[in-house]
Formats: C-alpha cells, structure tokens, sequence
C-alpha cells in the first residue's frame, strides 16, 4: 500500500524513482543531524536561520524533539541519511496562532521532489500545533523555496529590503510568505 506523501511517518515516492522516509525527528538521530549539517554546502549555510554546522545548535535541535510548539521533521535514506530537515515552530504571544517554517534539502536530493513533500508534511505538522497561519521567511534569492511554498498556496506577504545578513556579511532581502491552514 502506497502512503501519502504528505503524512508524517510515511515514505515519500519522488519524481527521479527514489524515497525517503518523512518522519519526526528523534533525540537519536543527533549524528545524522550532524552528518547532514556537515553536507551542506557554504552557499546553503548562508541562507541558514541555524547554523548546522555548529554542534551546540545541533545539540539544541536533538534535545527539542519533545517541544510542545515545535515540530521538525526529516526525510531519511533507508542506510539513516537524513537528506531534508523542516521545523514549524509556534509563536509566542500575540501571534501564537502562527507557526514560523523552516526547511532544508541537501543539495543531491534537490528537484527531486522531495522539497514539497516535505513542505507538506510541515505545513500538516504545523496544524497539529493547532494553528491558523503559516509563515516561512527566506532570503529574494530563495527562489526555489518560494515556488514550493507558492504551489502550496502561500502569498508573498512582504519583503524586508537589506534585513538578513547571510555567513559573508552581505545584506540580502527577506521575502514573508504564508497561508492560512484552518480559518
């Protein structure tokens, strides 16, 4: 029996004949969490909110795995490569009906697919946080990641001119996408 691709602890079938598994991250995976970081290319640890390349970061991402407003997810190779990483974290205050997502794909399993099945999945998590709203933040240059979340039905809510600056210390633009996920 086939599992859709969007449900958390499924296999995802992609577009080049692979699949990975979408799945929660576990404290467990903290290895292969580093392992991914170490991955990545410097271009993609520019446009990185986290620095996976910093084992204090990925200690914080393992030890999170129970984290009442945050989910993350990972797509895994069936030898336990993490190839994807995406996180919907739940505001604070005022906007705690709003999740913040984040996500990563290595560079070989890109148009693949797997980007926007990841992209599902976390969208699906996010409303189990019991939210209304969605939001990713990327850099104008992120856009890849724009087409993905676009095809999901976001909109450009915004865009922040020379608010980021990446790894180089060159200023980059934001661009504010979301969706509404329950109204």
């Amino acid at each position: 029996m086939v599992q859709r691709s969007h449900a958390v602890g499924s296999v995802a079938f992609l577009k080049d004949g692979r699949q990975v598994h979408i799945r929660p991250l576990l404290e467990d995976d903290r290895d292969a969490l580093a392992a991914f970081g170490m991955s990545l290319s410097k271009n993609d640890l520019l446009y990185l909110e986290d620095d996976f390349t910093n084992p204090e970061i990925i200690e914080r991402l393992s030890n999170a795995v129970r984290a009442e407003n945050w989910r993350q997810l990972v797509a895994v190779t069936d030898e336990g490569q993490i190839v994807a990483y995406a996180a919907a974290l739940r505001m604070p205050g005022w906007s705690n009906h709003v999740a913040d997502i984040r996500l990563i794909v290595t560079p070989t399993w890109r148009r693949s697919g797997l980007g926007m099945h990841l992209a599902q999945a976390i969208v699906e998590s996010a409303r189990e946080l019991g939210v209304t709203k969605v939001s990713v933040d990327m850099l104008a240059a992120q856009t890849a990641g724009q087409a993905i979340f676009s095809r999901l039905g976001f909109a450009v809510e915004g865009q922040l001119v020379r608010h980021a600056i990446d790894r180089d210390g060159n200023l980059q633009d934001i661009v504010i996408m979301s969706a509404f996920v329950r109204v």
